[in-house]
């Protein structure tokens, strides 16, 4: 059986590897085989990220709505469950913007939700 050199998909292969590990330190960045390994796991914690990403999102909004909310003498909960009754659809995302770039419109929020639960 003839001898198999490496030809051009085995090159292109590698080359796309090699070019994936730019920046790596050391030989993640310059040998095949470390690179590979290198490319894989920061495949894998790419995807893995992505979705962590989001979770840490919502609980970081969960957070300022409470901050603010208990300035305006609200619990998280008790605001949340407010919006819903006023039928205030708007997301945990849009209303931590308002309650930390225009807290003048999250109080208006606020006492809207305030007038809700009163009744």
């Amino acid at each position: 059986m003839p001898r198999a050199k490496g030809g051009f998909k085995t090159r292109r292969r590698r080359k796309k590897v090699l070019q994936q590990a730019k920046g790596y330190y050391g030989a993640k960045s310059r040998l095949f085989r470390i690179a590979t390994e290198a490319v894989d796991k920061a495949l894998r914690y790419a995807y893995r990220d992505r979705k962590a990403k989001k979770r840490e999102f919502r609980a970081l909004w969960i957070i300022r709505i409470n901050a603010a909310a208990r300035a305006v003498g609200l619990t998280y909960g008790q605001f949340m469950h407010g919006l819903k009754k006023a039928q205030i659809a708007l997301n945990r995302k849009v209303i931590a913007d308002m309650a930390y770039n225009d807290p003048k419109a999250f109080r208006a929020l606020a006492e809207t939700v305030k007038e809700k639960l009163a009744s």
